[in-house]
């Protein structure tokens, strides 16, 4: 999992790895200012993995252009499914 700041608390690191799911998640400003008084084991963070993780979220960002997948206009998940590969294919061809 590949997620941003907003997801960087201890709660959902934790629930984590109980469930060993791998992730690359971005410490926040307080925590790192918080753990400066505890030093311990440094957050594991792979940065180039992280902003490989740029590249995703502007492809979905381009798709959302489409009215009818940013709206979810189709409502059977056929037709939706269709929508987006024909947004993908015209993404890729331009």
């Amino acid at each position: 999992m590949i997620a941003d700041k907003g997801y960087s608390y201890p709660r959902c690191r934790t629930l984590l790895r109980q469930r060993g799911i791998p992730h690359t998640i971005p410490e926040r400003s307080d925590q790192r200012a918080r753990r400066a008084k505890r030093p311990g084991r440094p957050l594991a963070f792979d940065l180039e993995r992280y902003r490989r993780r740029n590249v995703v979220e502007r492809c979905f960002n381009r798709q959302k252009e489409w009215r009818g997948i940013a709206t979810r206009f189709e409502k059977r998940a056929d037709n939706y499914r269709s929508m987006l590969l024909l947004a993908s294919l015209i993404l890729w061809l331009d």
